[in-house]
């Protein structure tokens, strides 16, 4: 079995797929990928116990149809020093011998049995399918992905939650501590279904998400689901269990609210958060008609600090108490200029939301507060 291939176009997708693939594999084959020549068409394929990532390649030419498997790091690390140039594989299908010829040169290495490879779960019959546009799904896994957990005792929480039906889509990630709640109504789907994507694919898929507006079709079922993009195909399994009732723990009556430049508090968060209790991260806000006072205070070591900026507030005066690092991270993947911060009172959770939503899209993130010691 022969085939031709460029070097560039090779090199970048076996990149993009790689990252699933586990350097510390229970089976030594899933440090290979699967090399499969169909009807002029080199489909390549990586996995973990868990995800299955495939990428189809366009071939200059090839002999015959056929599959072996090659080692990953091998043939990443040489590829990478190669500039654009056709790549010829030789293959002996009799002792998996492969020697790939380029330009000045050549590479020989040993394959294996393409047989022993592990091959993708199949969907059920009565598994959903949705289309949904790239950047939908791209925006959806980005601004919910940090919320995840790392939970061993409640798994769903481990992942994020897609809850679809005939209004919409909605992505929700939660770790207890905070909750990205991103409903978007430019989905449309035939009935209400849900799943949980584990956090590992997500990530993962997100990355091969080019910025076209092109359409990518999901399918699952109760065990796996399937992602389709033009040039990959990503099969997952699945996260068993009920998520929780997200809707029952946002705070709904919020009379007071803040409104500030996004990046404004961020970066006065970072300055201050530096002199924060390394333990807790507490940072308080004091609210008063149109300024925030931001302090942290480390009394082990005497250091404390505090800062002031403009906003625009409606409600009484307040003071509350957040996880810096937290409420960095919320703030960082809120893609708005202004944020506002609605609160009941300092026992509550703090909902954040974009000032301007875009059209379709109702983006809603949720905080809990720690406790002030004055």
């Amino acid at each position: 079995m022969n085939f031709t291939v460029s070097s560039s176009a090779l090199s970048s997708r076996l990149s993009a797929i790689s990252r699933v693939i586990n350097p510390k594999a229970i089976y030594p084959i899933l440090e290979d990928f699967l090399f499969r020549i169909e009807n002029g068409k080199l489909t390549v394929t990586a996995a973990d116990n868990d995800t299955t990532l495939e990428t189809i390649i366009d071939l200059v030419e090839s002999s015959a149809d056929g599959q072996i498997a090659l080692p990953a790091k091998t043939l990443l690390d040489a590829l990478k020093e190669i500039p654009e140039q056709p790549l010829t594989f030789n293959v002996n299908e009799s002792n998996y011998e492969v020697v790939v010829n380029y330009q000045n040169g050549e590479y020989k290495m040993m394959g294996q049995n393409a047989d022993e490879y592990p091959t993708p779960a199949v969907l059920q019959e009565s598994s959903v399918s949705l289309e949904i546009s790239a950047q939908i799904l791209s925006d959806g896994l980005a601004r919910t992905i940090f919320a995840t957990a790392d939970d061993e005792l409640r798994p769903v929480m481990n992942g994020i939650y897609f809850d679809i039906n005939e209004e919409g889509a909605t992505f929700v990630a939660s770790d207890g501590h905070k909750l990205v709640c991103n409903r978007n109504s430019n989905v449309k789907a035939d009935g209400k279904s849900s799943f949980i994507l584990p956090k590992k694919p997500a990530g993962l898929f997100r990355s091969l998400i080019g910025k076209d507006d092109e359409s990518i079709t999901i399918e699952f079922d109760s065990r796996i689901a399937r992602f389709s993009l033009p040039e990959f195909r990503m099969v997952c399994r699945l996260i068993d269990g009920r998520y929780p009732n997200y809707g029952s723990v946002i705070p709904q009556n919020n009379p007071h609210h803040l409104v500030i430049d996004r990046q404004t508090l961020v970066t006065a968060l970072r300055r201050v958060s530096v002199f924060s209790p390394a333990s807790s991260g507490l940072i308080k806000l004091r609210i008063e008609k149109d300024k925030v006072d931001i302090s942290a205070q480390d009394i082990d070591f005497s250091t404390s600090a505090k800062e002031s900026l403009a906003c625009q507030y409606e409600g009484t005066n307040m003071s509350i108490g957040f996880k810096a690092g937290f409420l960095i991270d919320i703030l960082n993947n809120i893609p708005s200029q202004e944020i506002t911060l609605q609160l009941a009172d300092p026992s509550r959770a703090g909902v954040i939301v974009p000032t301007e939503q875009a059209e379709g899209e109702n983006l809603l993130m949720l905080l809990m507060p720690m406790v002030l010691n004055d």
